[in-house]
């Protein structure tokens, strides 16, 4: 049995500590939000005072965090606490640098840390089926595995220290196109009046198949049960794939990289959410492409 800090208790936060307890670990948990340390103590698992008093005596401290502004400051308080060799999973989806800094600080202190985005949402953190995409040493890598794979189906590392994140915001960005594709080409063949079963059945056996199709298709009634078929209740909410592409575009600002169907995309899920997509899933930006006239959208 391994001593767990968990940080960040939040709708992925709490399955996610709630799975490492029942494999027989002891949790030892901190949110700010007084509703999620309710259901931290309704589900057996000790509450701390702080993010501090989380990490002290852990072997294993994860965080699951908004952004990577109070992933720092969250390590400019554990690090200092945390025991020599303990191993720090940030599990958070955050910019590249700001992760890159958090192994900096960590590794200068003794510790093993990993950026371990994940994949899955809430279903695969409840299900312990999600996929993590991890940075950092080998060493490091390794010795976070065991816990990573008692919340997750599939775990890939993807090198050094922020490879996780950058893998994370490279997969996000090419969703965010295929999805935006996806919709178009349905509400092209809508408005020439090719039925979405037509539609759907050459699309998912012909060159344009793709997750967005096959999977994960945006139009209701056809392929597998998807968020379209429940109004577009959140699977992967809008405002998240806004967060992932504007972090894409923030780290190919940086490293100087021509991304134009990228900044497109990203630009398109902001004007949606702010023109009736918030709180629906991303692949409801069809309903906003629909009622698009061409070159307004």
């Amino acid at each position: 049995m391994s001593i767990i800090g968990f940080i960040g208790l939040g709708n992925m936060g709490l399955p996610m500590a709630m799975n490492l307890k029942n494999a027989g670990h002891a949790v030892q948990a901190f949110d700010t939000v007084p509703d999620a340390l309710e259901k931290v103590k309704a589900e057996g698992m000790e509450i701390c005072a702080s993010a501090a008093d989380a990490a002290k005596g852990a072997d294993v401290i994860v965080t699951m965090l908004p952004n990577g502004k109070i992933v720092s400051a969250v390590y400019a308080q554990i690090v200092p606490v945390a025991k020599k060799g303990a191993i720090l999973i940030d599990s958070s989806t955050i910019d590249v640098t700001s992760a890159k800094s958090a192994h900096g600080v960590a590794i200068s202190a003794g510790l093993h840390p990993v950026d371990a985005p994940v994949s899955g949402g809430v279903g695969g953190a409840a299900a312990g089926t999600l996929t993590f995409m991890c940075g950092g040493t080998k060493d490091a890598f390794d010795a976070a595995k065991p816990y990573l794979d008692i919340m997750g189906g599939k775990i890939v590392h993807c090198g050094d220290g922020g490879a996780g994140q950058a893998a994370k915001i490279c997969n996000n960005m090419l969703l965010s196109i295929s999805m935006i594709g996806t919709c178009e080409a349905f509400a092209l063949a809508e408005k020439l009046g090719l039925s979405k079963e037509a539609a759907y059945e050459v699309m998912s056996t012909s060159s344009g198949s793709c997750w967005s199709v096959n999977t994960y298709c945006p139009v209701p009634g056809v392929g597998p049960k998807t968020p379209a078929d429940n109004n577009y209740k959140p699977g992967f909410a809008a405002e998240l794939m806004v967060k992932d592409s504007s972090l894409a575009q923030q780290a190919a600002q940086e490293v100087g990289q021509a991304t134009p169907m990228g900044m497109y995309a990203a630009m398109l899920y902001q004007h949606y959410v702010a023109n009736g997509g918030k709180g629906k899933d991303f692949s409801g930006i069809i309903e906003y492409l629909i009622s698009a006239e061409r070159g307004s959208a």
